[in-house]
């Protein structure tokens, strides 16, 4: 017989079957101490590393397409760019309770078939060329197809990963699915602007129709978990336990937007060549960071680990905007790259302290929303920034919005936590 197990005055009742109550439990610490956090989550790693290699791919190459061939100025790719974001963010709520309701696996396998599509929407834009307002709508497009791959693959992975490890390694769940995005992203990075330059555009978008589907088949062989809610939960709801976490977050991830919209066009514009090694130092960093302090937040808490992460990030932005070779640019992207890691899980765990357990996933949504906020919002204002004041004066406005992030983060520092839920 089904009962409700969270009920709050503020919060909508959430049915669960005892079998699902079992299973929304926190795996045991034997079991973990036999299999090891690493081992349970690297099926679900691998497939969202070869998910977001789709992406990284498509960094240094799709602002350069816009831009040099279709002719768009800096405002028009900063709101191609920055649409992906947005409609990310309105797919957020529906994702979080697909993934709480039907499984974050099947969450997962759907946002691939998605990703693909927006690969297929890319290579028809091309019959388009010589009519680029065509072209751009139906790019646009594609990115809002992508969109709605990367809300379901990066919401439901996120729960996915939480439900196999339990709610007590949730930073070191967010650490790892973030080295499989971020990794993706160094690696895709170069081998995107290499395909570029050997087979153009279109080899770009052929690739990325068939990456998805092999990381859909990468995804179809891992544990699955069950579903954790049997009603839809509303967005808002959730959104009140997580959004002081979440707005540190949309203000450090305001340098990582400007750094991946905006980077390759600096060095186009200053003449320092290609940007693909500024993306997979800013990668490679970020996933140093990761590999070596990953453990803290789960350790030290969260609100500690971002404070001091924010500020290397925006030690970072300082030094991009103030580069005057490529050298020291890369070593702003490193910076940025290295501080972003950790602000991520250091702010995620203070989110997954607030939030109840059966809305993990809805919640793990609402919090990245406002990372979603960030970079829809950052893009198309930065693009009419760097109109009027140059395309380096963007990272002295991420240096600016991460300062604002290590505010928030001092005040979760000195603040309580919150009652998470009340259980019957």
């Amino acid at each position: 017989m089904a009962s409700p197990i969270f009920t709050t005055p503020f919060s909508p009742t959430i049915t669960m079957s005892k079998e699902q109550t079992h299973h929304a439990d926190a795996p045991s610490a034997a079991a973990l101490a036999a299999s090891g956090v690493f081992f349970r989550l690297l099926p679900v790693t691998l497939a969202v590393f070869v998910s977001f290699f789709t992406i990284g791919m498509q960094m240094p190459v799709l602002p350069l397409h816009l831009h040099e061939t279709l002719g768009m100025g800096t405002l028009i790719v900063g709101l191609v760019v920055g649409s992906q974001f947005a409609a990310a963010l309105l797919s957020r709520a529906w994702a979080g309770n697909f993934a709480d309701m039907r499984g974050a696996k099947r969450a997962v396998l759907m946002g691939h078939l998605f990703a693909a599509c927006s690969g297929a929407t890319y290579l028809a834009s091309l019959a388009f060329v010589a009519a680029p307002a065509t072209s751009v709508w139906i790019l646009l497009l594609g990115r809002i197809l992508l969109a709605l791959g990367e809300s379901l693959v990066a919401t439901g992975a996120l729960g996915w990963s939480i439900g196999l490890v339990g709610p007590q390694n949730a930073g070191k769940a967010m650490v790892w699915v973030g080295i499989a995005i971020f990794g993706a992203y160094a690696l895709g990075a170069p081998v995107g602007a290499a395909v570029d330059s050997q087979w153009g555009f279109t080899g770009v978008a052929v690739a990325l129709i068939f990456v998805p589907l092999l990381a859909m088949a990468v995804a179809s062989g891992a544990r699955a978990v069950p579903p954790t809610a049997t009603r839809r939960t509303p967005f808002y709801r959730v959104l009140g336990f997580v959004w002081m976490p979440g707005m540190g977050l949309a203000l450090c991830s305001v340098g990582f937007g400007l750094f991946t919209a905006f980077i390759a066009l600096l060095f186009s514009a200053r003449h320092w060549g290609g940007a693909s090694l500024a993306f997979s130092a800013f990668g490679l960093a970020y996933i140093g960071a990761r590999v070596l302090f990953g453990h803290l937040p789960d350790k030290l808490g969260g609100a500690r680990v971002a404070l001091v992460s924010v500020a290397i990030e925006m030690a970072g932005q300082w030094l991009i905007w103030g580069a005057d070779a490529a050298l020291t640019a890369h070593w702003g992207a490193a910076l940025t790259g290295f501080g972003y890691s950790l602000a991520f899980p250091g702010f995620g765990v203070e989110a997954v302290r607030r939030a109840p357990p059966q809305a993990r996933s809805l919640a793990m949504g609402a919090y990245v929303a406002f990372l979603d906020i960030a970079l829809g919002v950052t893009s198309p204002l930065a693009g009419a920034l760097a109109d009027a004041e140059g395309i380096g004066s963007v990272y002295l406005a991420g240096a600016i919005a991460a300062a604002l992030s290590l505010v928030v983060a001092l005040v979760l520092l000195v603040t309580t936590t919150p009652q998470k839920a009340l259980r019957a």
